[in-house]
Order: C-alpha cells, then sequence, then structure tokens
C-alpha cells in the first residue's frame, strides 16, 4: 500500500494558535467513583481539545479516539493526568483539555414511605493540562424552592416551583459526587424524590412551606458551606429558578477564587 498524504501535518504561515481544537459530543461508556458502591458504569458525553501550534495546518482527530480508548476500561477520575499527557504527547500539543457530562444514578428513599428508588442526576468533569494539571467536578442538581415573599404576602399558600442548583469545584482533597450533591439538596426549601407516595407528598409540601429560599438564599448558604471545606480551592455555584408564576427564570450566581473576572 502506498503512503497516503498527511495534509494535517502540513505547514500553515498564518502565524495562529488555535487554542482549542479537537472533537465534541464523543458519547462513551466510563467508570466513575461511587462512594457506596466503590464505581459506577454510565455513559458520559466528552469534549476533548488540544491547542494548536500556530506552524501546524491541522490535528489529528483519529488519536483522540485512539487515546480515549486505552483508558475508558479504567476509572476515568483517577486517569485523567495521565490522559491528558497522553494526548499532548500524540498531538505534539502544549496543552490538552477534557469536558465530560455523564448521568449519576443514587439510590433515594422516599422521606415518609421510605420506598427506594433511584434519583438521577447531572455531573460534570473539566480537566486541563498545560503548565499544570488543573480539574474540577460538578453536579446539577433539581430541588424545590418557595418563594419567601409569597408566602409572606398570602393568606392561603405560596408558590413554588424547581430549582436546579450547580455547583463547580476545584479542591486540594478528594470530594465525592454525593457529598456536592448533598449540599444542594440542603439549600432548596426541599429535596426531589424520583417516586412519592401520599404521605411523602404531604412531607415535602409542607417541609417547602417551612423553609422558603430565593435564589440569593440558596447561593449564599452554599457559598459559606464550601468557603468553610479547606479541601476546596475554587468554586462556582449557581441557583436557576423556574418560575412557576413568571415567564422567565429567577437567577443567582457566586464564584469564589483567585480570578476575580470569570
Amino acid at each position: 500500500m502506498t503512503d497516503l498524504p498527511d495534509i494535517q501535518s502540513q505547514d500553515d504561515g498564518r502565524s495562529v494558535i488555535i487554542d482549542k481544537v479537537g472533537v465534541k459530543g464523543v458519547r462513551y461508556p466510563v467508570i466513575v467513583d461511587d462512594r457506596a458502591n466503590g464505581v459506577q458504569n454510565t455513559i458520559a458525553e466528552l469534549d476533548i481539545y488540544v491547542e494548536l501550534d500556530h506552524r501546524k495546518r491541522g490535528t489529528h482527530m483519529s488519536r483522540f479516539l485512539e487515546v480515549l480508548n486505552r483508558f475508558h476500561h479504567e476509572n476515568i477520575i483517577s486517569q485523567l493526568d495521565k490522559f491528558l499527557e497522553e494526548l499532548k504527547v500524540c498531538q505534539k500539543a502544549k496543552a490538552a483539555y477534557v469536558d465530560m457530562r455523564f448521568t449519576y444514578f443514587m439510590k433515594k428513599l422516599a422521606p415518609v414511605s421510605k420506598i427506594a428508588s433511584l434519583m438521577d442526576y447531572q455531573c460534570f468533569f473539566s480537566a486541563s493540562l498545560k503548565d499544570e494539571f488543573r480539574f474540577w467536578i460538578g453536579v446539577i442538581v433539581p430541588v424545590t424552592t418557595l418563594c419567601p415573599c409569597s408566602r409572606e404576602i398570602s393568606s392561603q399558600g405560596a408558590h413554588n416551583q424547581r430549582s436546579l442548583v450547580t455547583i463547580r469545584v476545584r479542591y486540594t482533597g478528594f470530594i465525592w459526587l454525593e457529598e456536592l450533591i448533598a449540599i444542594a439538596e440542603a439549600a432548596g426549601s426541599c429535596p426531589i424524590y424520583p417516586l412519592l407516595k401520599r404521605s411523602d407528598e404531604k412531607y415535602v409540601t409542607e417541609t417547602a412551606y417551612a423553609n422558603p429560599k430565593f435564589v440569593e438564599d440558596i447561593v449564599r448558604d452554599i457559598t459559606q458551606t464550601l468557603e468553610a471545606d479547606t479541601r476546596v480551592a475554587e468554586f462556582y455555584v449557581e441557583s436557576n429558578s423556574f418560575e412557576s408564576i413568571h415567564n422567565h427564570n429567577a437567577y443567582a450566581m457566586v464564584y469564589h477564587g483567585p480570578h476575580p473576572e470569570f
């Protein structure tokens, strides 16, 4: 077989560094840490990039999948630094990046009936390797929120809604996804459950009414919790509330870390 031309390796004379080039939306089976069961198998959607030198016309897209294929049988969290290092070497790049989104399942008991069912959470990892390895983990957790103003001014009831709480942290000591999920759920008016009997529904309705929260309250409460955790080096907290009486969402965000321009 004759050699085929390698167009990607051609010289480029435009002197433009491409910060990120690679593949997006790659669906792949991965293994992640599970606090209760050791590990959990799930399907992730990955975006994988490298920095492209100004002298190179293109990158070799197939190599991203070749490297990923060598790692997906292992616990991917503990291997991300090695994964990115191998990407840098095979692509002859100065920097490599990966963003990973996946569904994570936890067994959850209904609050009164104690019936067990599985609750799904959207989780993510982001990692980069340039001069140093940087790693973030995050969760997106649905909670119930009840409006403090509505409860105060209404003679009967108060409006409530579902809110998505996002916590994204960079840590110096290991943190479980389950820990971040618990922090998010504790900050809402009431957690959300996958299965509720009538006794459970009564409980969550009354619990939310007794614990009204603005989106501002949620992000401030979580900020205080994360600031007190010496393992957390940097974090973002968001609360996005799907309002039940407005055609818009209520939103709040706090960033804590060394980069004021976020």
